[in-house]
């Protein structure tokens, strides 16, 4: 029965064909070279330390430049600089020049042979035999914070000129509805040609003349005549018949009679009512600007006595009355 136990597919012998001498040899080379490590320090020595990988630098190595430079190069970088800067100087000193000519050429087209100022308004033809009386620039004589209400206050002037136009228009389709209505006819064309330059030299000019040099005294006479016609254009809105104004009074008057002579009356009265109100704003814009500068009642009073005493025929009127009476003394005596 023994020899039924022994397995057929067993070698009779156990032997591991690793075990040859030759292929354990070649082994153990191949388990020196997995230990190998070409980054360790020589002779063996292997270093714990590790190099995290956060610290690691991607970026490729650049040379640093030295921060100083050469005198060479120093030296060529403030003459660059001196040249760039002289170039700005010329360039700021040709455009001085250029505004000096145009301000000369300006003077010399708007002065006379004497030297002063040639009057431009009103804008006369040259042909014309009535010349300008007045001298008048917004930009070169007004300043610039009062420029813009200057000009406002110019507008004004031609908006109350035009609206005085419009009256003698309204008051002539009132005369042709109503025959009793001549006298408003007539005076609306007398208040057409006496306000329009009355107001242009009381209350225009002297705002201009405020405006141009500061001037206490003109602003106190401009506040006076302007309150004065601020009431006006009330008066004249309103419409009192036989006032020689179409006002609403007026106009309103004129409904029953005439349709369309009361809406041309109305269209007048409007024009008064917006004259007012625009007055009453401006008046208030003045007044604001005026405080600003500083005038004062008693800096009106001292350019009022240094004019009149300056002014050569105030100065030959003072002079012939002291002669005179200075003559009939004697001859009493």
């Amino acid at each position: 029965m023994s020899g039924h136990d022994v397995n057929p597919f067993v070698d009779p012998v156990d032997v591991n064909p690793f075990q040859d001498a030759s292929i354990t040899q070649a082994t153990r080379g191949l388990d020196k070279i997995d230990e190998y490590n070409p980054f360790s320090s020589p002779a063996g020595k292997h270093s714990d330390t590790t190099i995290p990988v956060s610290e690691s630098s991607s970026q490729p190595a650049i040379l640093q430049t030295s921060v100083e430079q050469s005198p060479r190069a120093t030296a060529a970088a403030a003459q660059t600089d001196l040249i760039r800067k002289q170039e700005e100087l010329e360039k700021k000193a040709a455009d001085l020049e250029k505004r000096e000519e145009e301000f000369q050429n300006r003077t010399t087209i708007g002065s006379t042979s004497t030297g002063t100022k040639e009057n431009n308004w009103p804008p006369l033809p040259r042909f014309s035999p009535v010349k300008p009386c007045f001298y008048q620039d917004f930009e070169e004589e007004i300043p610039e914070e009062y420029r813009r209400l200057c000009r406002r206050m110019y507008y004004l002037w031609m908006f109350h000129s035009v609206t005085l136009f419009l009256n003698v228009l309204g008051c002539l389709a009132y005369f042709t509805a109503d025959d009793n209505s001549g006298v408003d006819f007539g005076l609306s064309i007398l208040w057409f040609l006496l306000f329009t330059p009355v107001s242009f030299i009381c209350w225009y000019r002297p705002i201009y003349k405020a405006f141009r040099a500061d001037s206490s005294f003109s602003f106190f006479f401009f506040f006076f005549v302007f309150f004065f016609q601020v009431s006006v254009y009330i008066i004249q809105s309103v419409g009192i018949p036989r006032w020689g104004n179409s006002g609403w009074i007026s106009s309103i008057s004129m409904i029953r009679v005439n349709l369309a002579v009361a809406v041309v009356m109305m269209v007048v009265a409007g024009f008064f009512t917006v004259n007012a109100i625009v007055a009453v704003i401006l008046l208030k814009m003045v007044h604001a600007k005026y405080r600003r500068t500083g005038a004062s009642f008693n800096k009106a009073q001292q350019e009022f006595s240094h004019g009149v005493l300056s002014n050569r025929s105030v100065q030959t009127v003072a002079a012939g009355a002291a002669t005179s009476v200075a003559q009939g003394t004697l001859g009493r005596s």
